[in-house]
């Protein structure tokens, strides 16, 4: 769908936003960043979300300063509360019973930017998720699955977490790990990217 216009890195592991950019059509490599992903004493969700993308992007940027970084970082909110990912399937489930029969909110922050051009984008984008009432034993059967151990807020929405979702209020793919609709904005008005077919 799109053509990659500029050397493009991915400055994340995460095999969903992954899946994204390829799906996209967009050539690119993957780099990680190792950066420290704990929030400040008093930090808010939308300060530290941005600030781990734009560290993260920094850090891949240092060693790759003429090509264009995206970088993410995904939380799970439970109120004023970041839930990160369950320590062990326990946890896992006490993270999903606190989720049962309520709302919460899933925030995304980004960053685009290019090192030599001093250039850094940094957004972040919310989404509203509303959670069925379900029974201890419905959520202990998902985590028996092995899918919510590596998940912030212990669910994916993408895959068999998605039985646990009543309602979404927002952008879906932010909930996966990547804002698509902002993200390709920005990638297309720095010409980063381009349509895969051009209309004279």
């Amino acid at each position: 769908m799109y053509l990659t216009q500029s050397k493009l890195i991915l400055a994340s592991g995460s095999p969903r936003r992954q899946h994204y950019f390829k799906a996209m059509g967009l050539d690119f490599i993957v780099r990680t960043a190792s950066v420290l992903e704990q929030p400040h004493e008093h930090e808010k969700s939308e300060s530290f979300v941005l600030r781990m993308a734009r560290e993260k992007a920094a850090f891949v940027s240092l060693e790759f300063p003429d090509s264009w970084v995206v970088s993410g970082d995904t939380v799970v909110c439970l109120g004023d509360q970041i839930l990160g990912k369950p320590s062990n399937e326990e946890h896992a489930v006490a993270l999903l019973m606190a989720l049962s029969g309520r709302e919460h909110c899933v925030k995304t922050g980004f960053c685009v930017a290019q090192c030599s051009s001093g250039v850094e984008i940094a957004q972040f984008v919310t989404t509203k998720v509303y959670f069925s009432k379900f029974s201890e034993s419905v959520a202990r059967a998902y985590v028996a699955t092995g899918e919510p151990l590596d998940k912030a807020g212990a669910y994916g929405i993408q895959g068999k977490g998605a039985c646990l979702v009543k309602a979404i209020e927002g952008s879906y793919s932010n909930v996966v790990g990547l804002p698509l609709y902002e993200l390709t904005e920005i990638l297309l008005e720095n010409g980063v990217i381009r349509p895969s077919v051009l209309v004279a």
